[in-house]
C-alpha cells in the first residue's frame, strides 16, 4: 500500500527549492503586498530573511522525510515559525496577516512545479497536492502559535492591570489606603488581599483603608470578598476600615442583610483618615489655634 502524501518524499518538489529558491523567494516577497507586508511594522530586510530562512530549512526537511510536517527533521521550521508568530502579535500584525505570510508561498512554489512538471499530469498533481497539504500544515502551526501568544500577551496585560488598579498607598507613618476601582471578584480578591497584606508586612502598618468608592456596586459577593480581605489584615496585626459607602450602598448593604456590625465604615476617606489618625493617637491643629486642654 503507498504512503500519503503527507509522508512522501517528493523529489520534484525538494529539487524545486533548491534550484529555484531565490526566485521563489522574489516571487514570495513580492506577492506579499498590501497589508500582508506591513512595512510599517517590519523592516523588508527583516522580511526577506525571515523568508529565505523559511525556505533554507524546509528545504532541508524536505530532502530528509519529505513533507511529513510533525517529523523531527522539522523542528528548525516549527521553531522558525513560531518565533515569526509571537513577534507578529507583539508586533500588531493580524492573525490572517499571520497566516498568509506562509499561504502567500503557494502561488511561486506552484509556478515552479508547473514548470518543473511540463508533460506529466499526474506528477503535477501529486506535487502540488503534498505541496499544499504541507503549506496548509505550516500556516495552521503559524496560525495557533500566533493565538497562543495573543492569549497570553492578554493575560499579562490583564494581570498588570489588576496590579496597577489596586495601588497601596501610605497616607501615614502606619496607616495605608487601598483605593479599589471596578468590580470585586475571587481573582480580583486575591490581588487585593496579597497586596494589602505585603504592605503591611513592609511598612508594619497598625491601620489600612479600604476605599470603595470606585467599586460601582456592593452584593453579597463583593461583601464577603471585602470581609476576607479585613479578616486577612486584621490576622497581620492590622485593623481595617472600609469608607467610600454612599447612600445606595448602605441601603444595599441593610436590603441584603450583609453584617458589617464589627468593621469600622465611613462615607469618606478623609473620615476614614481621621479615624486612623485617631486610633494612632495623633492630634494635629491648624496654626494659630491652641491645643485643647486636657482636663
Amino acid at each position: 500500500m503507498s504512503s500519503t502524501p503527507t509522508s512522501q518524499k517528493t523529489t520534484v518538489l525538494s529539487a524545486v527549492l533548491s534550484q529555484k529558491e531565490s526566485d521563489i523567494l522574489s516571487e514570495w516577497i513580492k506577492n506579499m503586498s498590501g497589508a500582508t507586508r506591513r512595512s510599517d511594522l517590519i523592516k523588508e530586510s527583516d522580511l526577506r530573511a525571515q523568508c529565505s530562512q523559511l525556505l533554507s530549512l524546509s528545504r532541508r526537511a524536505l530532502e530528509q522525510v519529505g513533507t511529513n510536517f510533525q517529523a523531527s527533521a522539522w523542528d528548525g521550521t516549527r521553531e522558525l515559525l513560531g518565533e515569526v508568530s509571537r513577534s507578529r502579535a507583539q508586533q500588531g500584525f493580524t492573525p490572517s496577516e499571520t497566516a498568509t505570510f506562509v499561504f502567500s508561498l503557494k502561488q511561486p512554489v506552484f509556478f515552479q512545479l508547473r514548470q518543473a512538471c511540463k508533460g506529466d499530469a499526474d506528477a503535477l498533481a501529486n506535487e502540488t497536492w503534498a505541496a499544499t497539504e504541507l503549506l496548509d500544515a505550516m500556516g495552521l502551526y503559524t496560525t495557533e502559535i500566533y493565538q497562543k501568544s495573543r492569549e497570553e500577551i492578554i493575560k499579562r496585560q490583564q494581570e498588570e492591570l489588576l496590579e496597577l488598579s489596586t495601588p497601596v498607598v501610605k497616607l501615614w507613618e502606619g496607616i495605608l489606603a487601598l483605593p479599589v476601582i471596578g468590580t470585586l471578584d475571587s481573582a480580583r480578591t486575591q490581588i487585593v488581599m496579597e497586596s494589602l497584606l505585603q504592605a503591611i508586612v513592609q511598612s508594619n502598618s497598625r491601620v489600612a483603608i479600604i476605599d470603595i468608592t470606585g467599586v460601582p456596586t456592593v452584593d453579597t459577593v463583593v461583601a464577603q470578598h471585602l470581609l476576607k480581605t479585613v479578616t486577612a489584615a486584621r490576622l497581620m496585626g492590622a485593623d481595617c476600615i472600609i469608607s467610600g459607602v454612599r447612600p445606595q450602598i448602605a441601603q444595599t448593604i441593610v436590603h441584603l442583610g450583609i453584617n458589617l456590625n464589627d468593621v469600622t465604615t465611613k462615607a469618606t476617606l478623609s473620615a476614614a483618615f481621621r479615624v486612623a489618625l485617631d486610633r494612632l493617637g495623633f492630634n494635629f491643629v491648624r496654626d494659630g489655634q491652641k491645643p485643647e486642654q486636657k482636663a
